[in-house]
């Protein structure tokens, strides 16, 4: 997380609460998404350049977009689980 004052921060903080909402839910509890999200952005705290910053909050996003991903998928099978297990689809 960007330092106070960082033109960036108010971002980096909206990506991060939107991870850890994601992450609440995450289908398999022993990946620990949550421990993961909550180093990788203490790791990061001290980044102050522009450039990195603008770069790991990209990263986030793109995270953010494959879990959500992950998230479609994984209840599109269980919707066809559901509705084709009798047949032989």
């Amino acid at each position: 997380m960007p330092p106070l004052g960082h033109p960036l921060r108010p971002r980096a903080i909206g990506l991060y609460k939107h991870l850890h909402r994601l992450g609440r839910s995450y289908p398999d509890p022993s990946y620990n998404f949550l421990g993961k999200l909550r180093s990788m952005f203490a790791k990061n705290a001290a980044l102050t350049d522009m450039h990195q910053v603008e770069e790991k909050l990209k990263l986030a996003e793109f995270v953010a977009k494959e879990t959500e991903t992950l998230y479609s998928l994984k209840k599109y099978r269980t919707l066809k689980r559901r509705y084709y297990a009798d047949s032989d689809h």
